[in-house]
């Protein structure tokens, strides 16, 4: 028995992910008319994403999962690229977990997405309007976090639930966070990278007017801290766990912020975009179905 594993990963770990992207997938192929070969397969998985960071490690295992699903069965030309991002998504609610579409839209087209979460939109069509970018619009920016996270907040957020009653101020806030989306893509377009900054530094502000210090715990809010000490722009990656940071001064700031984090235990990782992982079938489910 793996004991490391079973402290780290619990008695289930990833395979509960992987049972239930299958299940997720079997109905959506029955609700949509969509025959499946009779055949037999072994799912096993291995991830290197850091635990409890807010990078999406549960969701990675889902997708994956779901683009072995596709290949094995050869549906992949049936399964349109904008509806896979919910299957992720219903397959990690079916296990109570709460989250959204946006890291598994990154995920299943992989590069850099600009997504609009339209409304009307979204509840016509069941999704938002997602558009690949160039990846090369993108600054180089740096990943931080904590090797033993043990602080993601100890208070539960009250957001979600006064969003539902109309709280004014959240609402209002949640809107300014949907319209820096627009004025960063504009920003990357136009390579003025000093706005982009303005915005990430916003982007994390925004959020913490609205859950409070005590949600988003002392560990989250010094790994965003340290890197504004050294003038470098920063924001959560998600939802807490990990810091997008990006050095404006370029290798000289970098070099200050990796000596900051280390005096405080914190990792600095370089981001590696990966380009777009839509292949050719994939894209002509995108050119036939996007209205």
């Amino acid at each position: 028995m793996q004991v490391d594993r079973l402290d780290s990963e619990g008695y289930y770990g990833g395979v509960r992910l992987l049972m239930s992207a299958c299940n997720v997938f079997l109905k959506h192929c029955r609700e949509n008319g969509i025959q499946l070969r009779m055949a037999n397969f072994k799912l096993s998985y291995e991830t290197n994403i850091p635990r409890q960071t807010g990078l999406s490690g549960s969701s990675a295992i889902v997708c994956a999962a779901l683009n072995c699903l596709l290949d094995f069965y050869d549906v992949r030309h049936l399964i349109r690229v904008e509806v896979r991002p919910s299957l992720v998504l219903a397959a990690e609610n079916a296990l109570g977990i709460v989250a959204g579409l946006q890291d598994r839209v990154a995920q299943v087209y992989g590069g850099l997405v600009f997504m609009d979460f339209n409304k009307e939109h979204t509840e016509k069509f069941g999704h938002g309007i997602y558009t690949p970018m160039d990846i090369n619009l993108l600054p180089p920016l740096h990943l931080i976090f904590a090797e033993n996270p043990s602080d993601s907040g100890k208070v539960h957020s009250t957001v979600r639930q006064r969003w539902l009653a109309g709280d004014k101020f959240i609402i209002s806030s949640m809107e300014e966070v949907a319209n820096l989306a627009l004025e960063g893509r504009k920003a990357l377009l136009e390579k003025d990278y000093s706005k982009f900054a303005d915005l990430m530094n916003r982007n994390f502000d925004l959020r913490r007017s609205m859950f409070g210090e005590d949600a988003l715990g002392e560990l989250n809010i010094k790994m965003v801290e340290v890197a504004r000490k050294v003038g470098a722009a920063s924001k959560f990656t998600g939802s807490g766990g990990a810091v997008v940071a990006f050095c404006p001064e370029g290798p000289s700031q970098v070099k200050l912020l990796e000596n900051e984090c280390a005096k405080l235990g914190f990792v600095v990782q370089p981001v590696q975009v990966a380009p777009s992982r839509l292949n050719d079938i994939d894209l002509k489910t995108l050119a036939t179905t996007t209205p």
